[in-house]
């Protein structure tokens, strides 16, 4: 597995950067990310406190297994360099940047990263949430190898795009489509959007579904409850782990008899079965590390 997907990242979830009580419960959450924002949760005149108190959460550490980033504000904005030059030396194992739109937006936040001093295996997350974003994400992936995760920000895409609300979510498949097909031609991870309906929980479970029958890594989520859910929805499942090993297994066997191919309950198994099929091994294995982490976790 490459570096961008060996990571678990079925649930990612939100947590405003200036609510104190949220930053301390979410070490002790069963997400796979956090997400520490200080964009779309923080009011202007609350963003150098909420820098102030993400940095603190970051340095203080305590995360565990779970993979930390920092959700700065636009560089375009009053907030944006001075987070990139306070976060980047607290450690988050990544920064998000919203809303971009083109190659230029992750080459300013590059440079300025470089010149806070970030280290440079600390990745870059992009937010794919505008028409414009979309059509130039081929561009974006391309602009540094640093990049490794897309995030879709399905609620401002929607409603730049004009959508009326959908479970089905025909408006954004053809968006969906296209950025995921692009995630995996640059070799990158790509997380599904939010679902904004805390207490539809049929609604929620079906835009998994539809998200994991796409080939989404896992779900940007709004609050705790919804992680559990998603973590089963994205997980690798027993029959997928028990089917997995059969394949290599069975492989294994005719690559020891000579053989470049074989056939598992009926099917013909080739290198690239094989390939996914390790994958799967890989992320059941991490699966079942992180949940047993977090047992008796609220």
């Amino acid at each position: 597995m490459s570096a961008a997907n060996s990571r678990l990242r079925r649930s990612v979830l939100y947590v405003p950067g200036s609510n104190s009580r949220a930053l301390a419960r979410a070490a002790t959450l069963p997400a796979d990310c956090i997400i520490l924002d200080l964009e779309d949760a923080v009011a202007p005149e609350a963003k150098s406190d909420a820098r102030e108190r993400v940095a603190a959460a970051i340095e203080t550490g305590g995360f565990g297994h779970r993979e930390v980033i920092a959700r700065v504000n636009g560089m375009d904005t009053p907030w944006g360099l001075a987070d990139l030059q306070r976060l980047v030396q607290a450690g988050a194992d990544a920064i998000l940047l919203p809303k971009v739109g083109d190659a230029d937006a992750v080459n300013a936040a590059q440079s300025a990263l470089a010149a806070a001093g970030g280290p440079p295996e600390q990745a870059i997350w992009i937010m794919t949430e505008t028409p414009r974003g979309v059509l130039a994400l081929d561009d974006i992936l391309a602009a540094h190898p640093r990049i490794n995760v897309v995030v879709m920000g399905t609620s401002d895409l929607s409603r730049e795009l004009r959508l009326r609300q959908d479970t089905a979510r025909s408006g954004l498949m053809q968006a969906l489509s296209h950025c995921l097909l692009t995630a995996r031609a640059h070799g990158v991870d790509i997380i599904d959007g939010v679902h904004l309906a805390l207490d539809d929980d049929a609604g929620f479970q079906a835009v998994c579904e539809q998200g994991r029958a796409m080939g989404f890594d896992g779900k940007s989520l709004i609050h705790p409850c919804q992680i559990a859910p998603a973590n089963l929805c994205f997980g690798v499942t027993e029959a997928e782990f028990a089917a997995a090993r059969e394949i290599v297994a069975a492989w294994d066997a005719a690559r020891r008899a000579g053989q470049g191919l074989t056939v598992v309950r009926g099917k013909l198994v080739e290198q690239l079965h094989v390939d996914e099929a390790r994958r799967l091994i890989e992320l059941h294995t991490a699966h079942m590390r992180h949940d047993e982490n977090n047992i008796g976790t609220a």
